[in-house]
């Protein structure tokens, strides 16, 4: 699984890094050839030499070597490079990752990364747990790296906690398992839609919800890098990173979006319908702003295409449609009407009652259901991590 793949390895300076060399030394024995760069604090925990040779290449620390003349070139590893890991990464080198902080050589080729990038802290349990780190390794996160979160226990502080970095073991276990699923969607196109919606009363107010797209665009880079053909259709939101090799449409309105889905739904295998679009628009739009002349107003409206009904009678034998249900009261029963009404193959419930559910979270908590009742209960956990588990199931 692992043979022939191109891995940069990099160290920072953490205790953790005695790990590393077995963590390299795994990767040969997978058949991966191995490049590590080091930041010069990391030489303090571990040797250039020892690494060197078990990776059986020379390691990097500098962009220019004074003894040889020669110059190594980041940018030229970055895109060499089918994943990267970072292992273990220090508080310091999180928030100089975040800003762009490029004042060694680790920093300039993970910002040169044109492949997956995996991120492995390990630092003291007030580090870890200080706010900075915790919104440093959400960016992180969000801008599409692998966070492999440390583990609890004894650190070298003599406290005891979160910021133990991952085993090797697992480190490995989980490259495995990304690369097993990097070809599951090969030749699959998907289309997934994100966001609100907006329905404009006048030039200057709407109606909408408080959908940011988080979920929807974790499930399209996902659906990207398990190698789909992704089509996102994305409401008005705050501006979202959407990996690269996504086709991405911007709409406004419920119809607009109906109108974009449409489009591509004939020619599509997957689509998960995760946007939060909008049940009623206006009945009519003003063309001026409308002034405050009287006490009470009433604006009308009528309902809206339902996308989701739409596709569950049109939809072809072999495409699977999921839905999304987030609801306030009766969840599971709600989601089941709404299962069996519009003919999905799956629908992911997520509640408001549910602390880290629901709009405007980094977190979700989902169930999902199929026509044979609920196949998955999960726990809060980030949207990415969540993306994985909707796919896992319906991939299948």
């Amino acid at each position: 699984m692992l043979k022939g793949k191109k891995i940069v390895v990099g160290v920072t300076g953490s205790i953790a890094a005695y790990k590393t060399p077995f963590l390299v030394r795994m990767l040969i024995k997978e058949g991966c050839e191995v490049r590590v760069i080091m930041t010069p604090a990391s030489k303090s925990f571990v040797t250039p030499l020892s690494l060197a040779t078990l990776s059986r290449n020379p390691v990097i620390s500098e962009p220019f070597s004074a003894s040889s003349g020669e110059w190594s070139n980041h940018v030229e590893l970055g895109i060499w490079a089918d994943a990267m890991i970072f292992a273990p990464v220090t508080a310091n080198t999180l928030g100089k990752m975040v800003n762009g902080i490029a004042d060694n050589f680790v920093i300039t080729a993970y910002l040169s990364a044109k492949c997956p990038v995996f991120i492995a802290p390990a630092m003291d349990l007030d580090m870890f747990n200080h706010p900075s780190t915790r919104k440093n390794i959400d960016i992180l996160r969000s801008y599409g790296n692998f966070i492999i979160e440390p583990q609890i226990g004894e650190l070298a502080s003599g406290l005891s906690g979160p910021g133990r970095m991952e085993e090797p073991e697992k480190i490995l276990a989980i490259f495995k398992t990304f690369f097993g699923r990097q070809n599951q969607l090969s030749g699959r196109k998907v289309l997934i839609t994100a966001g609100p919606t907006i329905e404009r009363i006048d030039p200057v107010r709407y109606i909408s919800n408080f959908s940011s797209g988080l979920m929807g665009v974790a499930l399209a880079n996902e659906a990207r890098s398990r190698g789909a053909d992704v089509t996102l259709v994305t409401g008005p939101s705050h501006p979202l990173t959407v990996a690269g090799g996504i086709k991405e449409v911007k709409v406004e309105s419920a119809e607009q979006m109906f109108k974009a889905c449409m489009k591509e739904f004939p020619r599509v295998d997957y689509i998960i319908m995760a946007a939060a679009v909008a049940d009623y628009t206006p009945v009519k739009t003003e063309g001026n702003k409308i002034k405050k002349t009287r006490e009470n107003l009433s604006v009308d409206f009528h309902s809206t295409t339902d996308i989701l009904k739409k596709m569950g009678q049109t939809k072809k034998a072999g495409q699977v449609l999921v839905g999304f249900a987030l609801e306030t009261e009766n969840e599971f029963e709600n989601a089941e009407k709404k299962l069996k009404s519009k003919n999905l193959d799956y629908i992911v419930l997520n509640s408001l009652r549910n602390k880290g559910a629901g709009f405007g979270t980094p977190t979700n908590k989902i169930s999902i259901l199929s026509p044979d009742g609920v196949i998955h209960k999960g726990n809060v956990k980030p949207k990415e991590e969540v993306a994985k588990d909707i796919w896992d199931i319906i991939s299948k």
